[in-house]
């Protein structure tokens, strides 16, 4: 008895929790939205209202009063819809992302159009398609890999790159992509020329996933990047072909499964796999280092925890930066698109039906911080457990490199944040530089 009625006040409390972030979280965007349009104008609401904790405190508003959103507004351009949904509890958010027979992956079209007609098993709905290639890519991308190959050559490199940078470096260019191209040319063995890679890599995934408008220009621009690369690689297969060699390397792996006559292996499907591969790679962790580290720079007193952190070689130090990513992630939302009418939270008060068709938004930051699910979600804590983070997408379609990011983005910030007096640089230049585009470009930094 005693504990159905501790059980019930919890919940009690936990709900006026939520309704007052939320009504304190709708002061504070009216507040801070005015002040800043006061100052900037209309151009300033567009960098306010994309930031993350300006959508956390938007998300913190759904929670509490319209925790499933159900549109007409088509919102999403760039993949044929019949509306919008946005989900936001964590919940809720895993339901979607788990019901692959209600809810399925919109990339195809345009993932088809990058290789010139195939797909990708990122844009796969369950399938022997989706088996195969999955099934034929963990053979050449081993687990083992990761601790291995991939991580002792990525930290050996950012230490290098840390130390022989003099105590100013631009990060992005001269760390945060170099490490994780460095990566595609050793492991995958299809790195190609560095910043070329890294141009059509960033704009292939800007195209894929991040264009809801569909911009015409990006298209063009995304439709030239493709054709290069589908020509390097063909020109990296054939000539790996002819000249082969035993590197534990992805492109090596492949080749060796396609001379035992593994379904999905031929030429073509190399390529398409290698393909959507680079694109996941280069952009993701680049950004998510940039955004982790941009983060602990906003908090002195956990950036100083985690460069103590980093110098004792402390475990902890990787929650310092999923904590860091939870606050300020990557991929805020993961988008899918309803196959027919079905209903979010069926039985509960905060059911909503959605119409076959429907762009859903399955709000993954607002999910990270529902205090229905997530113990003292508006602190900053290292004592998380793992699964408190969607940082890598949920399900089926988890990114395919997830173990590899895990292991790979700590190892580059690590020699970093354990710099004396690391800090930005003076002005504009010590703040993330997107260039106009949904990627960092420049991130300048200083140290002692």
């Amino acid at each position: 008895m005693l504990a159905r009625l501790k059980g019930c006040l919890t919940t009690l409390a936990r709900f006026v929790m939520v309704m007052a972030e939320g009504l304190a979280a709708l002061v504070w965007l009216i507040a801070k939205g005015a002040g800043v349009f006061a100052k900037g104008g209309k151009a300033a609401l567009a960098p306010f209202f994309t930031a993350a904790a300006t959508q956390e405190k938007g998300f913190a508003v759904l929670r509490a009063f319209w925790p499933n959103l159900s549109l007409k507004a088509v919102l999403m351009k760039a993949y044929d819809n019949t509306g919008t949904s946005v989900v936001t509890r964590h919940e809720d958010c895993i339901d979607v992302l788990n019901r692959n027979a209600d809810f399925e992956v919109v990339y195809g079209p345009r993932m088809r159009k990058l290789t010139g007609g195939e797909n990708f098993f990122l844009g796969m709905q369950p399938g022997w398609d989706y088996t195969r290639d999955t099934s034929a890519m963990r053979l050449a991308a081993r687990r083992p890999d990761v601790a291995e190959v991939v991580l002792p050559r990525a930290a050996q490199l950012a230490d290098e790159i840390v130390t022989g940078a003099g105590g100013r470096i631009d990060a992005v260019p001269e760390l945060f992509l170099q490490v994780p191209w460095d990566m595609t040319d050793t492991y995958f063995g299809v790195g190609g020329e560095r910043e070329t890679m890294q141009d059509w890599t960033t704009v292939l995934f800007w195209y894929l996933f991040e264009d809801l408008p569909a911009d015409p220009e990006l298209d063009t621009r995304a439709m030239r990047c493709a054709a290069g690369l589908r020509d390097y690689l063909d020109s990296a297969i054939a000539d790996r072909k002819a000249a082969p060699d035993d590197r534990p390397q992805i492109l090596n792996r492949c080749l060796a499964l396609q001379g035992a006559g593994t379904p999905g292996m031929d030429d073509l499907g190399i390529r398409n796999n290698l393909l959507g591969l680079l694109i996941g790679a280069i952009p993701t962790i680049s950004k998510a280092c940039c955004l982790a580290l941009d983060e602990l720079l906003n908090r002195p007193e956990e950036l100083a925890a985690a460069q103590r952190a980093a110098r004792s070689n402390d475990p902890v130090f990787e929650q310092f930066i999923w904590e860091a990513l939870r606050f300020n992630p990557h991929n805020p939302v993961i988008y899918r698109r309803a196959l027919h009418d079905t209903v979010v939270a069926r039985s509960t008060l905060r059911e909503a039906k959605i119409r076959k068709g429907q762009i859903v938004f399955a709000a993954t930051l607002s999910a990270m911080f529902d205090r229905y699910r997530i113990s003292d979600p508006n602190s900053f804590r290292t004592d998380r457990p793992w699964e408190d983070y969607i940082i890598w997408g949920y399900g089926m379609h988890t990114c395919f490199g997830a173990a590899i990011n895990k292991a790979v983005i700590p190892a580059i910030l690590k020699p970093l944040i354990a710099q004396p007096n690391l800090r930005r640089a003076e002005g504009p230049a010590g703040q993330i530089d997107t260039g106009g585009t949904p990627h960092p470009q420049h991130f300048h930094l200083l140290y002692d």
